[in-house]
């Protein structure tokens, strides 16, 4: 029996930092680093690092709802990101930092909103929520070289996580629950 895969696009910010949290859940098949929400095609990585061309980096994640279900992905999303800063993330500043949620399907997109909908009610937060949820767009790939680059290039990854101030917002604000 063939499996029945599904699609969860998200942007994080930087998305070397966006893989590893999800790259290491049964169910999840692949995490791909790439481009989407712009208005030019085939974007490239100095092109999008830019802001020029309207394009999230974010990754897309390929999973089986069977095993892994979009609820449980969105409770692992929110707690990557500060979902108050619509400038961008930690140390990447620009549009193309800004978090948002992009839904494939009217369930997600339900889930989505509630999930949102949950985190103001926590008023973990001092600010407004501000992640967007929106419609999924074409997804672009990004380069070989970002793919799974917390693998493929530990030090840089490491030190590039350490100096952006994420690790310290997330045990600020979700590993104290």
């Amino acid at each position: 029996m063939k499996k029945r895969l599904e699609k969860a696009t998200f942007a994080g910010g930087c998305f070397w930092c966006m893989v590893k949290p999800f790259d290491q859940w049964d169910g999840v098949e692949s995490v791909i680093s790439g481009y989407t929400g712009g208005h030019v095609e085939n974007p490239v990585y100095e092109e999008v690092k830019k802001g020029t061309t309207g394009h999230y980096e974010a990754i897309q994640i390929t999973y089986e709802p069977e095993k892994i279900s979009y609820q449980q992905i969105l409770d692992l999303y929110w707690p990557q990101i500060d979902p108050t800063d619509d400038g961008g993330q930690f140390h990447d500043r620009g549009a193309q930092y800004r978090t948002a949620i992009f839904y494939h399907n009217e369930k997600q997109k339900e889930l989505a909103i509630d999930s949102k909908e949950a985190l103001e009610d926590t008023n973990r937060f001092q600010k407004e929520i501000v992640t967007e949820i929106l419609p999924a767009d074409t997804f672009y790939p990004a380069e070989t070289y970002h793919q799974e680059f917390y693998k493929k290039n530990e030090k840089e990854y490491t030190l590039d996580r350490e100096q952006s101030g994420r690790d310290e917002f997330i045990e600020r604000y979700w590993e104290s629950l």
